[in-house]
């Protein structure tokens, strides 16, 4: 009989000072007025297990639009961003947005699911909220509800 083991998941948030992450907070919800401070919170641990799957993965990883929208926010703190890669990782963690060919890394959807996937075996909390594309059917130009569709609910 084989026994598994589950081992307990790393809460990303404690990667950085309690002063940082509420820097963070208050600059997405600064953002994005509608953001609650649980929320905001949430995300930037999102966007912290993100980052530092990232430094550990020999593939290309991506991060869901609102993750990309964290990470912006630490981007932008040059310093506390910068120290925090080099004494967390021992490398910085760039961020290049830009086309990336379907053929070698998949499409949108499969970067994502690798994405997650990396998260998780990292051993980082994983918060779906802030990974939906994954819940969308790959597009297939049906106008089911996707980002991009005509019957989409525009955001408020």
């Amino acid at each position: 009989m084989t026994t598994i083991q589950e081992r307990a998941t790393i809460d990303a948030r404690r990667l950085i000072s309690a002063e940082l992450r509420a820097t963070l907070v208050a600059n997405m919800r600064g953002r994005f007025p509608d953001l609650t401070e649980e929320k905001a919170d949430r995300g930037v641990g999102q966007m912290l297990a993100f980052v530092a799957a990232s430094a550990h993965s020999d593939k290309l990883l991506s991060p869901s639009p609102l993750v990309d929208d964290f990470w912006h926010a630490f981007l932008l703190h040059t310093k506390a961003y910068q120290d925090f890669c080099a004494q967390t990782f021992g490398a910085f963690v760039h961020h290049q947005p830009g086309f990336l060919d379907k053929s070698e890394h998949g499409g949108g959807k499969a970067l994502r699911e690798r994405t997650v996937d990396a998260i998780t075996l990292a051993g980082y909390e994983l918060d779906m909220e802030f990974w939906p594309e994954l819940k969308l059917a790959d597009c297939t130009q049906c106008h089911a509800g996707c980002s991009d569709s005509p019957n989409s609910p525009k955001p408020v």
